[in-house]
């Protein structure tokens, strides 16, 4: 579609929403009158005090909606005299940048290197650029006595950004086609004060979560994950019950053994070995472990072998979930290569002093959604898992998608307590393209940030350099 309709589109739909806003706003006044009446007394009263009291209470009323008004007047003129003032900044990290945008594209640095530079501005962000583009034709338009000059195949490009404490400041350009002159226009979407959504109470309780794992093979990572089990979810949560799915026959021994191993240890009975024949397939995994919940209404948590979390995570997870309401898709923390990452120290550290949160330690894994807090009644509501899909990825952004689909809210955030721990990936030739590049892009991502992958990539280069170094410093020496 040509941008010219596709914005006359948006205006027009705009155009319906500001009519429907007036019309809303109608009958609040209506209402509002109706409600002053109300509060003016009861009809014994109005009887008794006559038209002259009834008066004396809605003169109160609008009264304090008239005081209400001004103080919400003044703090707007004192948003725009904040947007109006330059403060001195203490160094470059306090610059608020800008992002620009064209009829087309919106260019931001959100995100680095991992992101796309440049994108089509979709949802909320699609309708906050096409309102300030309308609401500055519309202002530019009406200081024009004849008739309207500019359109919007008029603008040129803007820039935008969000103060958090002031609004969203927009600076646009259009040309016209009059003269060829430059219209610029700055606005301001000022932030309201805050006001009250909600409150709510959540009583401290630990509903059970069923944590389902799918696996096939890997052993030693398996022990790995049942250490950090034992410590979290049976010493201290004390209210997880595990689901393991494993595929195939070989290593279904050692699995049985540690499980019971950990049960006579620490006396604890709720879990559950479920063995399936056939290719692994994570969605079907999951699939088949939440069939296997015959209990009540269970929180389920479909988790990996290479996870590491923490018991504030799994409150979260309970926090976050509910029934009908709510499921919860953390973002995890991917941890690159210890190897690289710790490359200069003699040791490298032990599994749990390495869950750090840094810029050189990992990343936020912000396109994963296989980590997610759901509750049993949801996922089958929402008719689980796609079944045709095999092997690697996909799976659990279908899943996703699903719910982005429904009436349910998604509480997608970066999650503090929960990591994705380094593991060697190799990505299976027999996947279908998309699949592996998927995995060919994610296996990329995990190696090392940016900078460790360039010092590797030109450590030629800085060894010749070290020699170099050495060898003036031996002839400075002689």
């Amino acid at each position: 579609m040509p941008m010219k309709e596709f914005y006359l589109g948006q205006l027009a739909e705009k155009d319906e929403q500001h009519r429907a806003e007036v019309e809303t706003l109608k009958q609040q006044i209506t209402d509002l009158k109706a409600e002053i009446i109300r509060q003016a007394g009861a009809y014994q009263q109005v009887e008794e005090n006559g038209k002259q009291g009834v008066e004396l209470q809605e003169n109160k009323a609008i009264a304090k909606i008239d005081t209400n008004y001004h103080a919400l007047n003044d703090y707007m003129q004192q948003q725009i005299k904040k947007a109006n003032t330059h403060q001195p900044m203490k160094d470059e990290y306090e610059l608020n940048i800008f992002n620009s945008f064209t009829a087309k594209l919106v260019y931001h640095i959100d995100g680095g290197l991992a992101h796309r530079p440049s994108e089509k501005p979709k949802a909320d962000k699609k309708d906050d650029l096409v309102e300030a583009v309308y609401s500055a034709l519309e202002m530019l338009n009406s200081e024009i006595e004849d008739h309207p000059v500019f359109s919007v195949d008029n603008f040129l490009e803007g820039l935008y950004r969000t103060d958090q404490t002031v609004g969203s400041l927009y600076d646009l350009l259009f040309k016209s086609d009059h003269d060829g002159r430059y219209h610029r226009i700055e606005l301001l979407r000022p932030f309201a004060p805050i006001q009250k959504l909600r409150t709510s109470v959540i009583e401290p309780q630990k509903q059970t979560i069923n944590m389902i794992i799918p696996l096939s093979g890997r052993l030693e990572k398996f022990y790995n994950f049942m250490e950090r089990f034992e410590e979290i979810c049976i010493k201290t949560d004390k209210n997880v019950f595990l689901t393991i799915v494993y595929f195939g026959q070989e290593g279904l021994d050692e699995i049985h053994t540690t499980l019971q191993g950990i049960s006579i240890k620490n006396n604890y009975k709720q879990f559950k070995l479920i063995n399936l024949e056939g290719d692994f397939s994570r969605g079907r995994g999951l699939e088949e472990g939440v069939k296997s919940w015959h209990g009540e209404n269970v929180l389920l948590f479909f988790c990996d072998v290479d996870i590491a979390f923490s018991s504030d995570f799994l409150e979260r997870c309970r926090i976050h979930s509910q029934p009908g309401k709510k499921v919860y898709y953390p973002i995890v923390f991917s941890l690159y290569n210890p190897a690289i990452v710790y490359e200069d120290q003699v040791v490298i550290p032990l599994e749990e002093d390495q869950l750090r949160i840094h810029k050189d330690t990992g990343f936020w894994r912000d396109f994963g959604y296989g980590m997610t807090c759901q509750f049993r009644s949801d996922f089958v509501n929402i008719k689980g898992f796609d079944m045709d899909i095999k092997g690697w990825g996909m799976e659990d952004v279908h899943l996703y998608r699903k719910y982005l689909h429904s009436n349910l809210s998604i509480i997608r955030v970066p999650d503090r307590g929960i990591f994705h721990l380094y593991h060697i990936k190799n990505c299976d030739p027999e996947l279908t393209t998309e699949q592996y590049k998927a995995c060919i892009g994610s296996k990329a991502l995990n190696e090392a940030s940016h900078t460790q992958l360039g010092m590797l990539a030109f450590k030629a280069e800085l060894q010749a350099q070290l020699e170099q170094s050495k060898a003036k410093q031996v002839a400075q020496q002689k």
